[in-house]
């Protein structure tokens, strides 16, 4: 499919190893969160807001369908601006990582919360509230834009933020209940721009 006519051949190829790539990492964090929730849930900790959960999964399954149509059947092709998003998705990659290393095994995809446990602050967190999500805003956007795909980027990027907006409320909301106080380190102008809650 990806090779069809009308398609390029170094676009069609750039384009399968690039969803080869996005695959394996949602693979491989799938695992490592079902690994943590095991460790998280032993410890004592508490799923919170589990219904936003479907929202997140159904982004990103639609992200790489999306730009797989952008690219195939409305020709969507990588403008010379494609190395400067290759580098914002790399970097956004860095940002992720760095966050997962943080937490350690408090990473996960559902917001699960031990009870009397204070908020990381190392890593990204010493400077971001939420890096995490800021990694995927920045993913979401800068992957399609790599290919020309900018529908794709638009529509994915609207998506995710209603979804980071009931994620993160929820995720406030939940380490709130378990003695969390917004941090409070970040600019104000920042601050009162990430407060969604």
């Amino acid at each position: 499919m990806i090779g069809r006519p009308g398609v390029p051949s170094e676009i069609a190829g750039w384009l399968a190893l690039f969803l080869a790539v996005v695959i394996a990492q949602r693979m491989t964090e799938l695992i490592l969160s079902s690994r943590n929730a095991r460790v998280l849930l032993a410890r004592g900790a508490r799923e919170h807001a589990a219904g936003h959960f479907p929202l997140l999964i159904s982004v990103h399954v639609l992200f790489p369908i999306a730009l797989v149509a952008e690219v195939l059947l409305l020709g969507a092709r990588p403008s010379a601006m494609w190395v400067l998003w290759g580098a914002i998705w790399a970097l956004a990659q860095a940002l992720r990582y760095s966050a997962v290393r943080a937490l350690g095994d408090r990473w996960n995809v559902r917001i699960l919360v031990l009870p009397d446990t204070p908020p990381v602050r190392t890593g990204p967190y010493v400077w971001l509230r939420h890096p995490n999500y800021l990694a995927v805003v920045l993913e979401l956007f800068a992957a399609p834009m790599m290919f020309g795909a900018w529908r794709t980027a638009i529509v994915i990027s609207l998506l995710n933020l209603i979804a980071l907006r009931v994620r993160i409320t929820a995720e406030e909301r939940a380490m709130g209940s378990s003695g969390f106080a917004p941090w409070q380190r970040m600019p104000s102008v920042i601050r009162s721009f990430m407060d969604l809650s």
